[in-house]
């Protein structure tokens, strides 16, 4: 691989973790003229305990200087308030469940991000993402990554030809063990330093105190979907979600008539009414009303620019810790399209992505709705 970069210049998104970290130095391994970018994307609570962007700098510049690149910092926290935050309330406000990871992708890494390289001369932009791209038949197609168990291509399903055309991912034939071993040997302190986890601007707090801070409690019933018994309280829909098992505090209510279940299983969000502002439970796992075979979807966006054939079976998956599910695209059109599994789904989230795939492409994909 040496010399594919022939001193063209890349600029590479850097978090401080050491995925983007071996991606700089494999880049710069293959010739490219590398620059680290840091991207500053939340202010609000910058002395937060939870908050780890001043140690992300830090490692950062240590990484760089370790390589041998220079780094630029720079602030989109206005881009990020407007494009990502403000979608991911709304979108909670309206009782669905966003993922911000996918739009921050889309409008932050492949738009601002990607805007600022090239003012800066670049010829591609990279990021440590585990996904792949490539050339076929003139255009460029998303595939997932060698390393199954940490393929990211789910999040990057709305990138365009055009952003794809300007991306790089260096990870997308090593697997996590081997990027850990790489930064090891090149001595990047990085090497053992935990993954982050959690949405890109909460970090590690907890979830549901950082929504109240944007979205005050609306106190309301936690009504039995079977029988409409009132269960308990909940205190605002906003900050639950379907299949959610834990915060519910109604443990150890029995079942009503038609529940199967004995007495100690476990209870399940099946639903909210926004109107009546009631969170609806069942009881049990594999309870039918948690389970669908169809679902509709919005806010289409194909990576090839095409929609895929209906009829013909692909893959998908409606959250990102999930097997490829078999299914069809009975329907499609320019604004929605409806997919049907060949078994049942569990949980199936509005405001989630659901994401198509045949075999290794990921072809885009939609909002639940």
């Amino acid at each position: 691989m040496m010399g594919a970069g022939k001193g063209k210049t890349v600029v590479v998104g850097l978090s401080g973790g050491v995925d983007s970290s071996v991606a700089a130095l494999l880049l710069k391994q293959q010739g490219w003229h590398v620059v680290g970018l840091f991207m500053k994307n939340w202010e609000d609570d910058d002395d937060d305990e939870y908050c780890s962007s001043r140690q992300d700098l830090i490692d950062v510049m240590s990484v760089a200087d370790r390589i041998g690149i220079d780094v630029e910092v720079v602030n989109f926290a206005k881009e990020y308030k407007e494009r990502v935050f403000a979608e991911f309330l709304k979108e909670y406000q309206a009782g669905r469940t966003p993922n911000p990871d996918v739009l921050c992708n889309s409008e932050i890494k492949f738009k601002a991000f990607l805007d600022h390289a090239m003012q800066m001369g670049a010829e591609k932009i990279a990021t440590g993402h585990y996904a792949g791209v490539r050339e076929f038949n003139g255009g460029f197609q998303l595939l997932k990554a060698e390393d199954g168990t940490k393929d990211q291509s789910y999040f990057l399903h709305r990138l365009n030809q055009q952003q794809l055309s300007k991306a790089l991912f260096p990870l997308a034939d090593i697997y996590k063990r081997d990027v850990r071993r790489m930064a090891e040997e090149a001595g990047l302190h990085v090497a053992v330093k935990k993954d982050s986890t959690g949405i890109c601007f909460i970090g590690e707090r907890p979830f549901k105190e950082f929504l109240m801070r944007y979205l005050p409690p609306k106190k309301g019933e936690i009504r039995c979907l079977d029988d409409d018994r009132v269960l308990g309280e909940h205190d605002g829909l906003t900050y639950h979600t379907l299949g959610q098992r834990k915060g519910l505090q109604i443990g150890g209510i029995k079942g009503g008539k038609g529940s199967e279940t004995g007495e100690h299983a476990a209870w399940f969000v099946a639903g909210k009414d926004m109107a009546r502002n009631v969170l609806y439970v069942v009881q049990g796992h594999d309870h039918p009303a948690l389970l669908r075979e169809e679902l509709q979807a919005d806010q289409l966006s194909w990576v090839s620019g095409v929609a895929p054939h209906t009829h013909w079976v692909y893959a998908a998956k409606t959250r990102y810790r999930q097997a490829d599910a078999p299914c069809e695209i009975e329907a499609v059109d320019d604004d929605a399209c409806s997919i049907r599994f060949a078994t049942p789904q569990w949980a199936v989230t509005p405001g989630q992505s659901v994401v198509v795939y045949e075999s290794r492409v990921c072809l885009g994909g939609g909002i639940i709705a």
